[in-house]
């Protein structure tokens, strides 16, 4: 009797486990169904829209270049519209004139010198706008800098761009979100020039002075070159490329093309007529730091943390070969104003000078083209340059001195002080009689060639005073 009383004990547990087993998997079943109909998480302007404005569509777009007069650098300016009214109607996606031209419903087809949105970026659009097209940019992240309202600073900022027009009349200097205009001499801010990138990497002025492209970007957004016609000051061009900075632009010999690397691993090469991308070069298997075309223009050397020297043929965008020794990795070159010779130098301290031709046949690990090395600095190498005669160099490390070298001898024959940090970037003056440093400290340093003295020392932006509070 015990025995028949503890079965059907079993049995009703049994049965009670069961029913509670059917009513998990249904409850699981029910809430994988609901699941599987939930909408789609709602589209943030801040964090969907915004990235591919900034990305696809500013360097058209924006105060300084402000196409149909249409700016896309805000939420207010986007809604705004342009000179076809606004662009949007909230809840219509159908009815809204972006939406036609990013899917290509009307003509020309946004964004007019870039790739297509893919299907998942126009859904993002369609979504926004049937949702309400709501702004949810966070106040901190309103953009309080435009063409006529320049960056406020309180602190210099670090420099890591410096550039002389080839007539010698102005130095521009890198800043936050613009490049500064400066007289040579440094006694005078002439212009600022705001564009769209937080950083400017690296400012180059056209052999014939009539352009100054700005490379750099907004890291993790995007990265941008602009050309700025030097004559009018202002912006001819804002090409806006991958998803993060750009380094190291330069421009051809006939001024026709502008090349520059980028964290993408990538050598790009643009028209200067149209702004489109005339070549794409993988070569390399890291972030590119620096590029310099041949004598001709028809080749192009670049470096970067791969540790490699990469010589691209330009008429195919081919590898040719690696010119140096690989050792550390690379963050600096330039190219000898009259021949086919590259300084390069880096992590390794050393900056080496190679020819781009190889004498003889490449061997493995073969460093033939090394014309010379130079002597080993006190910190990683940053910044380098040549004077307009080709008889000296500047060296810049991370140790903060500049060292000026005899190119034929090889001998130091100058020590640039007075730096708190290091050195991003160094130019020499075309009359070659002086050389402007900069780096980490935001300022800039003008010294004679021929001496070694400084001349001058300035901040090249204009500080705001800060009212300190008082009891």
């Amino acid at each position: 009797m015990q025995q028949n009383f503890m079965k059907r004990i079993c049995q009703s547990l049994a049965i009670v486990w069961f029913c509670s087993s059917l009513s998990t998997l249904s409850w699981a079943i029910a809430y994988e169904d609901g699941a599987s109909k939930k909408e789609p998480a709602a589209v943030s302007y801040f964090k969907d829209i915004r990235p591919i404005l900034q990305r696809q569509c500013q360097g058209c777009h924006q105060p300084a270049s402000k196409q149909a007069d249409l700016m896309l650098t805000s939420y207010e300016t986007f809604k705004a519209g342009g000179r076809s009214g606004p662009v949007w109607i909230a809840g219509q996606p159908d009815q809204s004139l972006v939406m036609a031209y990013i899917k290509g419903d009307k003509q020309p087809r946004m964004p007019l010198a870039g790739d297509p949105l893919t299907s998942e970026q126009l859904d993002l659009f369609k979504r926004w706008i049937a949702a309400g097209a709501q702004d949810d940019t966070p106040e901190e992240a309103r953009d309080k800098v435009t063409a006529g309202k320049p960056p406020i600073y309180h602190a210099a900022p670090v420099i890591t761009a410096l550039a002389y027009s080839p007539d010698g009349a102005t130095l521009a200097v890198s800043g936050y979100r613009e490049i500064l205009l400066h007289r040579a001499d440094g006694s005078e801010l002439v212009d600022r020039l705001v564009g769209l990138s937080d950083r400017i990497q690296s400012v180059v002025y056209s052999p014939d002075g009539s352009i100054l492209a700005g490379v750099g970007g907004t890291p993790a957004r995007f990265g941008e070159v602009q050309i700025w016609d030097t004559a009018t000051r202002k912006l001819k061009r804002s090409v806006t490329l991958t998803a993060d900075t750009l380094f190291g632009a330069s421009f051809s010999p006939d001024v026709s093309k502008l090349a520059f690397g980028g964290t993408d691993k990538t050598i790009r090469v643009l028209s200067i007529a149209d702004g489109k991308e005339l070549l794409k070069m993988t070569h390399h298997d890291n972030w590119v730091f620096g590029t310099a075309f041949g004598v001709d223009g028809k080749r192009l050397v670049s470096v970067g943390r791969d540790r490699a020297a990469k010589l691209t043929d330009l008429t195919t965008g081919a590898f040719i070969e690696n010119i140096n020794l690989l050792r550390g990795e690379l963050d600096a070159i330039c190219r000898h104003p009259k021949r086919d010779f590259v300084l390069i130098g880096g992590e390794d301290r050393t900056p080496y000078f190679y020819m781009m031709d190889r004498p003889r046949s490449m061997q493995i690990a073969d460093d033939s083209t090394l014309v010379r090395q130079f002597e080993k600095q006190d910190g990683m190498i940053m910044a380098l340059a040549f004077s307009p005669d080709a008889r000296r160099i500047a060296v810049g490390s991370a140790a903060g001195d500049v060292h000026l070298y005899d190119v034929e001898s090889g001998d130091r024959v100058a020590v640039l002080t007075g730096h708190e940090g290091g050195i991003f970037t160094i130019a020499f003056h075309p009359k070659g009689d002086q050389v402007a440093t900069a780096g980490f400290d935001g300022k800039v340093r003008i010294y004679e060639v021929a001496s070694g003295k400084l001349t001058k020392e300035f901040v090249p932006v204009p500080l705001e005073k800060t009212i300190s509070m008082q009891k």
